[in-house]
């Protein structure tokens, strides 16, 4: 697929836009069609202009130039951008603490045209002084070098996963008779990936080798062998392929899925059984008879083991839960009844909520939560109290009429500051479900950002917290919140907290997912989806439950209406 290409290139114009100083109106444009392009599932090469143009966000304009991308592998406004602002500014705005200002204005006085070029200013202290950089800012900036230095060598799963996924879709249709999976870090679905391993059992190996060489968005062959290629993908992602025998590929999935550390695990416990395990297959050690290895449950079954689910492989317990047959029944994606967590046309969603009714619907889906932005994001058309009342209305119209579905009123309620909310309790109390989230201020120190989440989860109204501690994964770092202090106050008050499925979110982490069930706090996976299209992201929120050992039971949004009505009802209590 072209969209991660496109919607590249696209994030790229809005970047030099700003730091030409452009109308913002203009740089925010640029932004959402390229978020619109990534989360579309259709393939945009396959896409006329008129097609194009029918989706949200994108005008004629901008559907002539994805268009001009796809044929020519050129936008002419890039082109001539990149004339004009160095390529090394790009990378200086990838920052974390830095905007365009700033490094627009170290270009200018500093002539900084590069990430290195920075690094050496940092290190030897010269840039303190400089206009609005303060002793603490250079300290921002070299922690945030350190974070974008460490993001580069991974890849967030929202972007790696869709590739990965095409990859194995064209091998297939090159080899339809070969057999293909994914494995290591991306079928353990963790957040971020270092590369992608593919798995190819078939009797043709050399086609297999051949395709996979020969697959288009290839930058560069980095390896060929006859069980092992390797590529570079034009998005920067080394790819490996491992082809083995068709009776070794259960034994070599389970083998290259990992992780390392429950790998040994098993082979310590093969070896006090007189077996071998390898990437081959089941052994017999005595006298090297082969005991199975064509399917992944083989290697389990050898053990004495039920199969671990690839989310769980972590050596964190799975082993010994397995033993006392104790594991998790993790949550699954078709457990969902309805998305908590969704933005329409009211603040800064593309769809009306016809449109996110029928989507929701469209995905079997028996209920949906309106949560749009409140008016302290002005930024995203935040909804003043007299709006609120207007979308209660519309709400209310909508759910008269329809039948064996339910829209949920709700709102994405600010966190202030210094801790109250943007809306008056009396008008969040007419809501079903009130989101509430912290977009500022996320240099406070930790215990006043905790402090702020406390105080939120204490009013009487607040139902779920959402994306609670801040980061992006590859942009931007956790903020420094007390999350054990968070959990218990919500342990306290019975309060949800989220899991955002933004593939950039992904918060709350696997690990803190696993520390609230432990607290028994619901959990409420959301995709926070701005368009349609972002509501397919239930699947990585899905699988960062999973990675935290959730159970339907586990998760808020697996309830039947009836009973999510009477929980959220529930949840809100006298204030503390």
């Amino acid at each position: 697929m072209k969209n991660p290409q496109v919607a590249s290139v696209l994030h790229e114009i809005a970047d030099l836009l700003e730091l030409s100083g452009e109308n913002p109106f203009r740089i925010r444009a640029y932004r959402r069609a390229a978020m619109n392009v990534e989360a579309i599932p259709k393939d945009v090469a396959a896409m006329g202009e008129e097609e194009l143009f029918s989706l949200p966000g994108i005008g004629k304009d901008l559907a002539h130039k994805i268009r001009q991308f796809v044929d020519t592998g050129r936008i002419d406004i890039h082109e001539e951008l990149q004339k004009k602002i160095p390529r090394g500014l790009l990378e200086i705005l990838r920052v974390p603490g830095i905007g365009p200002k700033t490094a627009r204005l170290l270009f200018d006085r500093k002539n900084v045209k590069s990430l290195e070029e920075l690094e050496a200013l940092v290190r030897s202290g010269r840039l303190a002084g400089l206009p609005g950089i303060q002793a603490k800012t250079e300290e921002n900036i070299r922690k945030g070098i350190g974070q974008l230095r460490k993001g580069m060598e991974r890849f967030p799963l929202g972007k790696a996963l869709p590739i990965a996924r095409g990859i194995v879709d064209l091998l297939q249709e090159a080899v339809p008779r070969a057999r293909f999976a994914l494995a290591g870090s991306i079928r353990r679905w963790k957040d971020t990936v270092r590369d992608i391993d593919v798995l190819a059992a078939g009797k043709k190996p050399e086609a297999i080798t051949n395709a996979f060489v020969g697959l288009p968005g290839t930058r560069e062959v980095l390896e060929r062998g006859a069980t092992k290629s390797s590529i570079l993908t034009v998005d920067g992602i080394q790819v490996d392929l491992r082809v083995v025998a068709e009776d070794s590929f259960g034994a070599a999935l389970q083998y290259f899925t990992g992780s390392k550390e429950h790998n040994v695990r098993l082979r310590e416990m093969a070896s006090r059984r007189g077996l071998k395990i390898n990437e081959y297959g089941v052994f017999r050690e005595a006298d090297g008879r082969r005991l199975g290895g064509r399917e992944e449950e083989d290697v389990y079954k050898a053990l004495g083991l039920p199969f671990v689910p690839p989310e769980l492989r972590e050596d964190a317990g799975e082993i010994e839960a397995a033993i006392e047959g104790k594991l998790p029944g993790l949550v699954s994606l078709a457990d969902i009844r309805g998305d908590l967590h969704v933005h329409t046309k009211w603040s800064d969603g593309a769809h009306d909520l016809d449109a996110v009714v029928g989507a929701a619907r469209a995905r079997k889906y028996d209920y949906v939560a309106i949560t749009d932005h409140s008016k302290g994001l002005g930024v995203a058309r935040g909804l003043t109290e007299e709006r609120v009342r207007g979308q209660i209305a519309e709400i209310d119209a909508a759910n008269r009429k329809a039948k064996g579905f339910r829209v949920l009123k709700g709102i994405e309620v600010d966190i202030r500051g210094d801790g109250t909310l943007d809306l008056p309790d009396a008008l969040l109390s007419e809501l079903d479900i009130v989101v509430a989230s912290v977009h500022s201020g996320f240099r406070q120190p930790g215990e006043q950002l905790t402090k702020r989440l406390v105080a939120a989860i204490r009013n009487p109204y607040v139902s779920v917290i959402a994306h609670p501690t801040g980061r992006l994964l590859g942009e931007r770092e956790a903020y420094p919140v007390d999350m054990e202090a968070v959990i218990a106050e919500a342990a306290r008050h019975g309060k949800a907290l989220e899991i955002n499925a933004y593939p950039l979110r992904l918060d709350l982490s696997d690990a803190w997912a696993r520390a609230a069930k432990r607290r028994g706090i619901p959990l409420a996976v959301s995709t926070d989806a701005h368009i349609l299209a972002n509501l397919d992201f239930m699947q990585y929120g899905v699988s960062i439950a999973r990675r935290g050992w959730l159970e339907p039971g586990d998760v808020l949004n697996t309830l039947p209406f009836p009973k999510l009505a009477r929980r959220l009802q529930a949840m809100r209590g006298k204030r503390a």
